[in-house]
């Protein structure tokens, strides 16, 4: 059993095809094949089942994805912590919340891929509800997040910040001049919210519950682009935080609502799980963020 066939295992998982996982891995499918043959055989298991052009993991290859993804991850910190060098270097998984990719930090990854070349930070966009079981699984092994307070027995935070979430409409739009804004002006308004399983949209909503409001959800969307594009034109009124808008605030493509109803407490947050060895390559980049 090597490395290479593990990382073949896994990519196959995730791609549920030879033919893509080949690619992206840079084989020939008979290559990834004959990988696959031969753990199959030294494990006495078949690790997938063959549905057409799709496969699918069979029990023993569900049994085997967590320690593969284990067995990866320590190679990871191998190349990063035992070369002697001063340097950090290897492959650094990172989880992030769209909202923080629109300046802040690709700022951060710029200034840390000058200081430290030799590390190849590998991004994967997370939700909240499913990001801890990914560091516990060992596929990150850091997540940089904005969300409301987490505290998880699993996790160990590293950085926490205030940040805020507003309200945002069309220069032009109806409430775009009101001095102040409660939960009662947004009665009948058209909401431009985040997809179902993110916070902001549940504290929104749950506020506007208790507060008796009645409001028609016209969008739902993960990519906070399009809820500017929706708000920016006059469709709605769209909440996400602040950092997301401030552009678009400048340029007076958008308006912020003078908002006097209930807060929205909400922090950026580094996590690791609570047994990952913080070794000098998150710490840096830990340090950066902060």
């Amino acid at each position: 059993m090597t490395i290479t066939q593990l990382d073949t295992f896994i990519k196959i998982a995730e791609t549920k095809n030879f033919t893509s996982a080949a690619a992206a891995l840079g084989y020939a499918q008979s290559t990834v094949t004959m990988q696959i043959k031969q753990l199959e055989d030294e494990l006495g298991a078949v690790l997938f089942d063959r549905l057409g052009k799709t496969v699918v993991l069979t029990d023993a290859g569900e049994r085997l994805t967590g320690y593969a993804e284990k067995l990866l991850q320590i190679e990871r910190e191998i190349h990063l912590e035992v070369p002697d060098t001063r340097e950090p270097a290897g492959i650094l998984k990172l989880g992030v919340s769209e909202s923080l990719c629109y300046n802040r930090l690709p700022q951060i990854l710029m200034k840390y891929k000058k200081k430290y070349p030799d590390v190849e930070i590998r991004l994967q966009f997370i939700m909240h509800d499913t990001f801890p079981e990914l560091l516990k699984k060992g596929e990150l092994d850091l997540v940089y997040t904005i969300n409301p307070y987490i505290e998880d027995e699993n996790l160990l935070q590293l950085y926490k910040r205030k940040e805020t979430l507003g309200l945002y409409v069309s220069p032009h739009h109806e409430l775009a001049d009101k001095k102040r804004i409660k939960e009662a002006d947004l009665e009948g308004k058209e909401l431009l919210l985040t997809s179902h399983n993110c916070s902001f949209r549940h504290m929104l909503l749950t506020d506007l519950e208790q507060a008796g409001v009645s409001t028609d959800i016209i969008l739902e969307t993960s990519s906070k682009e399009i809820l500017k594009q929706f708000a920016a034109n006059g469709l709605g009124v769209a909440f996400m935080p602040d950092m997301v808008a401030e552009e678009e605030v400048k340029k007076n493509k958008l308006v912020k609502l003078k908002w006097a109803g209930a807060d929205f407490p909400v922090y950026s947050q580094v996590f690791v799980h609570k047994d990952k060895h913080i070794n000098r390559a998150i710490a840096e980049l830990v340090a950066m963020i902060g």
